[in-house]
This record gives C-alpha cells, sequence and structure tokens, in this order.
C-alpha cells in the first residue's frame, strides 16, 4: 500500500467522528498556542505595562524580569496540577467529560484574568487557566493516540501541536490588531484579544459533543462491546467489522495479562508500578530526557519572547515588532501543519525529526554568531549597512528555529507520550511526562529573561548558544535512541520504547496493515 494510493487510503480512514475528534482534541493544542502567543504580546502592550505596573521605577532589573516571568509561566504552574487531575477525572469519568471540564476551567481563568484589578487578580486567573489547558497535554496525546487507525495516528496525534501554532498565529495577530486600532491608554488593547480564549473553549466544547469515548477507556472499565460499538462509529465500520475486532482484542488482551501481574491500581500505585519495572524506567529515562532536550533547546523561549528577541536584531517600534512577531506565528503554523499532514506518518518520526533539529542548530549557530561579533557594537555602528544585513538575516534565522520546531520537536513530543506506555499504565504514564514537560516549560520560560540580562548572566550571546549546543544535543540524543514507530499498532509501540528497537518505516520496510 505503498506510492500514489498512500494518501487516498489514508483520507479514506478520515471519518466524520474522526474529524470531531481532530476539531476538540486535535485543536485543544491551541489553548496553549493562544495563551503564548497572546501573553507574549500582551506584556509588551503599554496599556498592560501601565496597568500593572511592570516598568515601575522602583523595581530593578531582576526585580522586572521576575514579575514578567511570573505573569508568563503561571498558567504553566497551574498546569502542573492540572496534569495530575487529568488522570484522576481520566480514570473516573473517562476521558471525553475530562475534556470538558477542561474546557470549563479554561473559561472560568481568563474570564477572572481579564476582569483583573490587580496583580494578584491576574496570578489567580492564570493560574486557573492552567489547570484546564494543563489537562488538554494529558488528554488529547492519549485520546487521540488511542482512536486512530495507525496509519494516521501520527497525523491526528500531530494536530495537536500544530494547532498549538494556530493558536500562536491567532494571538499574535489578533494582539497586534488591537495595539492599532485601540489606544495605549486602554485596557480594551489586550481584554479584547485575551477574550478569544474563551470562544474557542466554547467551540471545543461544543464539538465534543460528537464525539465517542476513548474505546480503550472503556476495556479499562470492562465493558469491551461498548468499546467495538465505539471505535464502529469513530471508524465508521460495522461493529463485527475484523479489523475492529482485532484492534479491541488487541487492547483487552495486553489489559488482560496486565491485571494478571497485579489487579486495578489508583495514582499512587501506577508511579509505584511505573518507577518499579525496569521496562517501564527504561521508557521514562527516554521519554523524559527527550522532553528535556526539546524544551531547553530553546525555541519555546523564542515563541513566548519573541517581541523582545526581535527587538535584539534590529526591529525598532512596538507596531512593528508585534507585526513580525505575527507573521512568525503564521511561519510556525504553516510548517507544523505541513509536519502533521504529509511528513510525520508518510517520511516517518525520526526523519521528520531530524530534518526539523538541523534546520534548528544552522538557524540557532547563526544567530548566535551574530550576537557574539555585533552585541558588543555601539548604536552608530550598529547602522552600518553590512550589520544591518547581517541582522536581516539573524530575523530570518528566528524565523528558521520557528520553522525547524515545528517540523521537528513540536509534533514529536506529544507522539512520543502518546505511544511510548501499555494500556494499564497509560494514563499514569502520559500524565507524569507531561508533568515533566510542564516543569520543564516553568523552568525555561523563567530562566530566559534572566539569562537574557546584560550583566550577572548568560547575557543573549550566551543564551543563543546554550540553545544551540542543546539543539545539538537533542539531535544525537534521538538518533541514537528514538525508535521509529509509524505504521506500527498502539500495542506495538509500547515494547518498542522498552527494548529500543528501531524498526524501520513504512517506507523503509513492507508494513501490513
Amino acid at each position: 500500500m505503498h506510492g500514489s494510493n498512500d494518501g487516498f487510503f489514508l483520507l479514506k480512514r478520515l471519518t466524520f467522528k474522526l474529524i470531531c475528534a481532530a476539531l476538540c482534541f486535535g485543536f485543544s493544542g491551541a489553548a496553549r498556542g493562544l495563551d503564548s502567543g497572546l501573553i507574549a504580546s500582551t506584556v509588551a502592550e503599554q496599556s498592560f505595562i501601565n496597568q500593572f505596573n511592570l516598568e515601575a521605577e522602583y523595581l530593578s532589573a531582576s526585580q522586572k524580569a521576575n514579575r514578567l516571568s511570573n505573569i508568563t509561566s503561571m498558567v504553566h504552574i497551574g498546569s502542573l496540577p492540572g496534569a495530575i487531575i487529568a488522570f484522576m477525572c481520566s480514570e473516573r469519568i473517562g476521558i471525553l467529560w475530562t475534556a470538558r471540564q477542561c474546557c470549563l476551567l479554561w473559561i472560568l481563568g481568563s474570564v477572572i484574568f481579564i476582569t483583573s484589578h490587580n496583580l494578584g487578580q491576574v496570578y489567580a486567573g492564570r493560574f486557573i487557566m492552567g489547570l484546564g489547558i494543563g489537562q488538554f497535554g494529558v488528554v488529547a496525546p492519549l485520546y487521540l493516540g488511542e482512536v486512530a487507525p495507525r496509519e494516521i495516528r501520527g497525523m491526528l496525534v500531530g494536530t495537536y501541536g500544530m494547532s498549538e501554532y494556530l493558536g500562536i498565529m491567532i494571538g499574535y495577530f489578533s494582539i497586534w490588531g488591537a495595539s492599532i486600532h485601540i489606544p495605549n491608554s486602554s485596557a480594551k488593547q489586550w481584554i479584547i484579544p485575551q477574550s478569544i480564549q474563551i470562544v474557542w473553549a466554547g467551540l471545543l466544547l461544543f464539538s465534543s459533543l460528537f464525539c465517542e469515548e476513548s474505546p480503550r477507556f472503556l476495556c479499562r472499565q470492562g465493558r469491551p462491546k461498548a468499546a467495538l460499538h465505539a471505535l464502529g462509529r469513530l471508524w465508521n465500520l460495522s461493529p463485527l467489522d475484523p479489523g475492529v475486532h482485532l484492534e479491541v482484542a488487541n487492547a483487552q488482551m495486553q489489559l488482560d495479562l496486565e491485571r494478571q501481574v497485579t489487579p486495578k491500581i489508583r495514582f499512587i500505585g501506577a508511579l509505584k508500578e511505573l518507577f518499579g519495572t525496569k521496562s517501564h524506567l527504561k521508557r521514562i529515562a527516554l521519554v523524559f530526557v527527550l522532553q528535556c532536550l526539546g524544551e531547553w533547546s530553546g525555541p519555546n523561549s523564542v515563541t513566548t519572547y519573541a517581541p523582545e528577541l526581535f527587538g535584539l536584531f534590529g526591529i525598532k517600534g512596538q507596531s512593528q515588532k508585534l507585526f513580525t512577531t505575527a507573521i512568525f506565528g503564521a511561519v510556525k503554523f504553516a510548517f507544523a501543519l505541513i509536519s502533521a499532514l504529509f511528513l510525520i506518518d508518510f517520511l516517518g518520526r525520526r526523519k521528520t525529526l531530524y530534518i526539523g533539529l538541523m534546520i534548528q542548530v544552522i538557524a540557532l549557530t547563526y544567530d548566535s554568531i551574530f550576537l557574539t561579533i555585533f552585541s558588543s557594537l555601539s548604536g552608530d555602528s550598529q547602522q552600518e549597512p553590512a550589520v544591518r544585513h547581517a541582522g536581516i538575516g539573524a530575523i530570518a534565522m528566528i524565523y528558521l528555529v520557528g520553522v525547524g520546531w515545528a517540523l521537528g520537536w513540536n509534533s514529536i513530543q506529544y507522539l512520543i507520550a502518546a505511544e511510548s506506555f501499555p494500556l494499564r499504565v497509560r494514563i499514569a504514564g502520559v500524565s507524569l511526562v507531561t508533568l515533566w514537560h510542564y516543569a520543564n516549560r516553568i523552568g525555561i520560560s523563567k530562566a530566559t529573561t534572566v539569562m537574557l540580562l546584560e550583566h550577572d548572566s548568560l547575557t543573549p550571546k550566551g543564551t543563543f548558544w546554550f540553545f544551540t549546543g542543546m539543539s545539538l544535543l537533542g539531535l544525537l540524543v534521538a538518533w541514537r535512541f528514538l525508535p521509529e514507530t509509524s505504521g506500527k499498532g498502539l500495542e506495538e509501540t509500547n515494547e518498542m520504547y522498552s527494548s529500543g528497537r528501531h524498526a524501520k518505516s513504512p517506507h523503509e520496510a513492507q508494513v501490513d496493515f
């Protein structure tokens, strides 16, 4: 099943119910993207700065940086307990109802944030937003990985990472538009764009009405017949179809084998099993290292602080910075879409990640060299043609950093979490990985503002060299340890993460679907 018929065959597997799943769960990634895109530009808006005293004279440079990082990272902080709540809710009420309560928490937090009168209310609103948004990082890859046919699992899970950049793009452009049409003296300049999050959460909530519960969750609940009917509706096949029966039978068989070892477990018991079993420890160690290398390679920090970073490379004026940042978001979205639709399943996980990381390393190296050579120049010297041309190149490389991330780590990191754990401990494993993912996001978000300071820190050039080194290290580790899971069933992929087998992709060897 190769060649020109591949694309047509894969499109046939994309049923109405799976499209609804992509709209509800896949596009929930826009929650984090909207927040990142909106808050990155909101904190640079003069109306927001004045309202919450972000540049008060009584604050030192480090205090200003800490206040800024507290605001931007508060959603990440709320995401940490959110990942644990996602586990508890998914086990008790199901993945579908968990997604619905995520939407309600996101709406509540957004309302509190946009009605803020002081910094404390800003923190509270964004923390509650994080409780909802953080759960999406668990339930979306988990659900999409469990309902997707193996041939399009990469594409469906990839919609989560792709939609993050759709959210970033919408956030950037809405803030830029508001900055043009609404004066700096009005709080509406940041409140109106932030309100988009309430609308988006409402759309996700509505689309969830057309989704099915995960068949594998129904198996965990001892309802195999309901699982057959749910999977049949998802794949638009009869519950008696051999493919539907085989998928549910494989899930039920793995679950039965695991339950023969130990009975049903809660979160603490699941953690004990995850850390007390050699095969699980191998999965956790590999996935934790990959998640860490991805986050600390820098592109998410570039997204969060894009307006300030474009200023480093010569872009002057707030409106021009915001417009350049908006275009940056559009570029990342376009390449994330290309990765999700055309590369992850066709080219394979490993090759797609290699391409993205090589682009990222080249672009970060250029920017590191630029900052090393030109950051010490005086204002007059920075206006010389050679310096300006080099600065334009540095801006282009920032765009390529986004391209590399969108093609590589952006989607692969969520696929890794969805494919690496067996059914019995999958929810606990994905929750744990997501918790670690958010912890790293908090760390890099708070660290970047301090790392970029000119005195007593890494400085901008040192920060970019650090990002370059982490990207290169990520490329080497992925090349050595990341298995190729394209075209494999979900019950097969988790074994590959513990055995270290580097299976070939469907284009490197024949795979029987």
